[in-house]
């Protein structure tokens, strides 16, 4: 069994971004409120080190990599050059904005190493980009994500719903574009209010309505399928928990520390569903997931087994572990 690749994360907050996104508040997202230097990543690379050997990742997050000046760029990637050779380093990531792409860029990239690059899509309808602020068009995220991948490079794209301006086929149709590019993987974010940011006032006016954790698990548990049926991997679903946004930073909108699973308990319901109403009527059942799946299938405080039980009337609905592959459900016993 491959071990799952380290991630080793720098926080470069608002560096190179030219404009503020409504929905931004970088210290308040990342915890950092001052950038990384060449010190910063190899104290974090030192660090690394001392617990295991290799198979890290080094990952920039944050800011906006390639607008930052040439020399910045350099401080930070050539830092981390002796773990790359002695291959304690895999690779390095960054995450920039699709308008901060061109070929001497990249080049400039992978020179030091960088071998994936994140794009902020974050949406392909202009009007939800205008609205937020991003100072960019969705032909950009097309024109970015293509010179990455021409480039060699891997390519994740980033993306949100919720935002103002869109709405759930807006945010679903935006899936659709992004699946079209064939990144490597996606982030999805849900949009959550965060304190000092333009979107927080805005709510606060009455000029922006929340997206809600309900209204988010609903949509997500459509967007995703469009992800799995194009064979691209969710890496993430919803913003990383910390201490500030689960203290009451994060205002409003679709935070919770595990929206994934949320999301993914929700498709595991669906599913079940349809699997049920193609059965004969029966008082009990028992479904079938792998093992690792077993606390999806149940759902929070075992709501989705209830769920299924009130809505086909059975007297009982249990959920097992089996040899069922992830994603996957099997009927055990129909009684």
């Amino acid at each position: 069994m491959t071990p799952k690749r380290r991630i080793i994360p720098i926080f470069v907050p608002h560096l190179g971004c030219p404009n503020d996104c409504v929905f931004c508040n970088q210290r308040k997202i990342s915890g950092s409120l001052v950038p990384a230097g060449a010190a910063e990543v190899r104290a974090a690379l030192e660090s690394a080190g001392a617990l295991a050997p290799c198979g890290a990742e080094l990952a920039f997050y944050g800011g906006s990599f390639t607008a930052i000046g040439r020399e910045r760029q350099l401080e930070l990637l050539q830092a981390a050059r002796p773990w790359l050779e002695n291959g304690f380093l895999e690779g390095i990531r960054v995450s920039t904005r699709p308008d901060a792409v061109d070929r001497p860029a990249l080049e400039l990239l992978a020179s030091c190493g960088v071998s994936t690059v994140e794009l902020g899509a974050q949406s392909m309808d202009e009007a939800v980009l205008a609205a937020s602020g991003r100072g960019h068009g969705a032909a950009d995220t097309v024109r970015a994500a293509g010179l990455v991948k021409e480039a060699g490079m891997k390519l994740i794209l980033q993306m949100m719903t919720g935002l103002p301006a869109s709405s759930p086929d807006s945010d679903l149709e935006t899936a659709k574009k992004l699946a079209a590019l064939a990144p490597d993987g996606v982030r999805l974010y849900p949009t959550v209010i965060i304190r000092g940011s333009a979107l927080y006032e805005l709510w606060r006016r009455g000029l922006y309505r929340e997206h809600t954790v309900a209204e988010a698990v609903e949509l997500c548990a459509r967007i995703v399928p469009v992800f799995r049926a194009a064979g691209i991997p969710v890496i993430r679903l919803g913003l990383n928990p910390t201490e500030e946004l689960s203290g009451g930073e994060a205002a409003g909108g679709a935070y919770h520390p595990a929206l994934g699973q949320l999301v993914y308990s929700r498709l595991y319901l669906e599913k079940a569903r349809s699997l049920l109403s193609a059965l004969p009527k029966a008082r009990r059942v028992a479904l079938g997931v792998h093992p690792s799946c077993v606390s999806f299938m149940a759902g929070h405080k075992r709501e989705n087994l209830e769920a299924l039980r009130s809505e086909f009337g059975l007297e009982r609905v249990a959920v097992r572990g089996a040899e069922t592959a992830p994603g996957g459900i099997e009927i055990l016993e129909l009684i």
